[in-house]
């Protein structure tokens, strides 16, 4: 990667700036960036694109920013910048559209977090060994168990004003590009399934170990 900043942090830094703006001006700025099928109707055509540099929070803000910043960065080490953004924009409008019949046509989806999720899923089926010093684990374990978590909140029914459905359609989209750009894919999928079955025993082993201390 040359000496100008990245990719990610150049998305990174858009992010951060779209989300000051929209949340400083008393413009309809979140109404016209933002993206619900209501707007795509409406002929704000841009939406599926603008959406993904605006967030709801400080919270949500911050959260994306820390998983595009490990994510992207370790996808453009490994591919290319410009890999990176194919991966993040394909994988981000095409989530949102497809997430249409998912939502009441008047529910926005903001954020970066769809089209985050491809980039991980990616990411995982190239290296998920990389360790990351901000998660302290294997890219590979971070992206399946955030994948996991969606799954499990989609199957409680929970909602709020997480876009879980569309958090799972970013990442399945991010496969094919992991198979197409990692020829050991197979093997790095099976590498990310061991991580997590050695992550689930170590958690089962220290809830043990501390339901046995509780008792003394």
């Amino acid at each position: 990667m040359s000496q100008d900043m990245s990719r990610t942090n150049s998305l990174v830094l858009l992010c951060v700036l779209t989300s000051l703006l929209v949340w400083g001006t008393e413009l309809p700025l979140a109404t016209i960036l933002s993206f619900n099928t209501t707007n795509l109707l409406a002929g704000r055509v841009w939406t599926p694109l603008t959406t993904l540099f605006v967030h709801a929070d400080l919270l949500h803000l911050l959260g994306n920013m820390l998983f595009l910043y490990v994510f992207g960065n370790t996808l453009e080490r490994l591919a290319s910048g410009s890999k990176m953004l194919a991966v993040f924009f394909t994988g981000g409008i095409a989530a949102n559209i497809l997430s249409i019949p998912f939502y009441p046509p008047d529910t926005f989806l903001v954020g970066a977090s769809a089209a985050i999720f491809t980039v991980t899923a990616t990411v995982m089926l190239i290296k998920p060994l990389k360790f990351s010093w901000l998660f302290l684990l294997p890219v590979g374990l971070v992206a399946i168990l955030y994948f996991l978590f969606n799954i499990l909140a989609v199957y409680r029914g929970s909602s709020g004003n997480v876009a879980y459905i569309s958090h799972i359609i970013g990442f399945l989209l991010g496969i094919p590009f992991g198979v197409a750009w990692s020829p050991a894919w197979k093997r790095n999928l099976a590498i990310t399934i061991l991580l997590l079955a050695i992550y689930g025993v170590a958690m089962w082993i220290l809830l043990y170990a501390l339901n046995i201390m509780m008792w003394f």
